[in-house]
């Protein structure tokens, strides 16, 4: 016998997750994350006896239900669910996921469907409150009288096909984990890294909290060229395990400088998923201003986090940090384009005065299943 639980598979931007009502699951605690990680089939690198896609982009989770704070429309809580370990990372938040969350709300009848106003173009704005960081998400989201719409031309890099666009705004997202967009107060700074049986190194960093946690490095500080594609850095690292221990050894000691663990030690084992390293080079050509690859959960991402890019766009819009010294030209008129392994991301960004003033972004989000996930009545007895 299993205990069923309602249960959605969403893609939201370039990553895929669970999604599921708060209602359906144990109330937060170590229960709800037994029962999530056997929905999931963690650890296990395939998950092979769960719905988890054994990659850092599919095993995501999304935990939806009512408002606990004034001025939003649904809580959201994003989980990053280990596949090495029996572990559910809850510090940070997935922009790509955001992006689903409010498609999930409006068809699953979390809030009422915003009348037909007679405009051409019908949305609906949806007030996110993500749990993890305490800030209020807006998504403006294409409707229709069955509910979101899923067809446009919208396209995402990473994920093949158009789709409707989704305006999601991340304004709101500034110190989202350590409380300050600079958490050290330098714009930039030298940061002793621990070798690797050798001596310590130094390497010049920018630490910035906007959307998620991120250290910003020079692809010369790693030892690559300064001029270098996202994909060749994407290629470089995962052919070099020497280097990514590196990076995660950078990760783990700017981890403590940002009060996010105690010693670079436990940053793997504690907060795999926050901070994200975000390693820079100038364009590579003209269709962008800045190239970038990010690495996080130990794992180089395939695309770019969306977080990640509020964190990129509020660091290249702020004179004196590593991301503005590398943008093509010194400045940016318009949207920020973030050339990254698999295409180019457009973030909307101002900064004034050392503050996150604007970050938007637009996304594409569908619903790909619904239905009973099941979990053996061992994981979750009766009550």
């Amino acid at each position: 016998m299993q205990r069923a639980i309602s249960t959605c598979l969403m893609r939201g931007g370039s990553s895929k997750g669970v999604f599921l009502r708060a209602s359906d699951l144990p109330p937060a605690g170590e229960l709800r994350d037994s029962v999530i990680l056997r929905l999931f089939g963690s650890p296990d690198p395939r998950q092979i006896d769960g719905l988890g896609g054994a990659d850092v982009l599919t095993s995501k989770l999304a935990i939806v239900g009512p408002p606990s704070v004034a001025g939003a429309d649904v809580d959201y809580t994003f989980g990053q669910v280990s596949f090495i370990n029996a572990m559910i990372d809850y510090k940070g938040n997935c922009g790509n996921i955001s992006a689903a969350v409010g498609p999930f709300t409006i068809d699953e009848g979390l809030v009422q469907l915003a009348p037909f106003n007679g405009a051409e173009t019908w949305t609906q704005c949806v007030r996110i409150h993500n749990t993890n960081t305490g800030a209020i998400l807006r998504a403006t989201i294409p409707v229709g009288i069955h509910g979101a719409r899923v067809h446009g031309a919208t396209t995402v890099g990473g994920v093949p096909g158009t789709g409707a666009r989704i305006d999601l705004d991340f304004s709101d997202t500034q110190g989202s984990v350590t409380g300050r967009l600079l958490p050290t107060g330098h714009l930039y700074e030298t940061v002793e890294v621990a070798g690797e049986g050798e001596e310590p190194e130094h390497v010049q960093v920018t630490l910035l909290d906007a959307g998620q946690p991120t250290v910003f490095v020079t692809a010369s500080s790693l030892g690559m060229p300064v001029e270098i594609r996202a994909d060749e850095i994407a290629g470089i690292l995962e052919r070099s395990p020497s280097l990514m221990r590196r990076v995660e050894r950078l990760r783990g000691a700017c981890a403590v400088l940002m009060g996010i663990v105690e010693s670079w030690e436990d940053a793997e084992r504690v907060s795999p998923y926050t901070p994200f390293v975000a390693i820079l080079s100038p364009a590579s050509d003209s269709r962008c201003d800045i190239t970038s690859t990010v690495v996080f959960m130990q794992s180089v991402h395939k695309a770019y986090p969306v977080t990640g890019a509020v964190a990129t766009v509020a660091a290249a819009l702020l004179p004196g940090t590593l991301a503005h010294s590398v943008l093509s030209k010194g400045s940016c008129t318009g949207p920020l384009r973030i050339a990254h392994p698999t295409g180019v991301m457009e973030m909307e960004g101002l900064v004034e005065e050392e503050k996150l003033v604007k970050a938007s972004i637009t996304r594409t989000a569908r619903r790909l299943m619904d239905g009973n996930a099941y979990v053996p009545w061992s994981t979750w007895p009766v009550e």
